[in-house]
């Protein structure tokens, strides 16, 4: 008998919705207090999760989600450099 193996879910902190871990962009926060898109998922720093599209970005940005995740108040042009970068990734 097989052991069905558990894939990792995580919450669009836009959407609100749980899907796969590999679905979504992790964003994190450094020890150096930077803001970057972790293209992994294996990079040292405080994580959080975006589905892969600006809207989730946009409701994240509205709603604060992102500040809230990463404990850090995060000025305009990150949101506007993460959005270049996202707009590179969609499908």
């Amino acid at each position: 008998m097989s052991v069905a193996k558990k894939i990792p879910q995580r919450q669009c902190i836009g959407c609100g919705e749980m899907k796969n871990k590999k679905d979504m962009i992790r964003v994190i926060k450094t020890p150096e207090e930077n803001i970057i898109i972790d293209a992994t998922g294996k990079k040292n720093g405080r994580g959080a999760y975006i589905c892969k599209s600006t809207e989730c970005l946009q409701k994240a940005a509205k709603s604060r989600g992102l500040e809230r995740s990463l404990k850090v108040s995060i000025p305009r042009e990150v949101y506007e450099e993460l959005e270049k970068e996202l707009s590179g990734l969609e499908l």
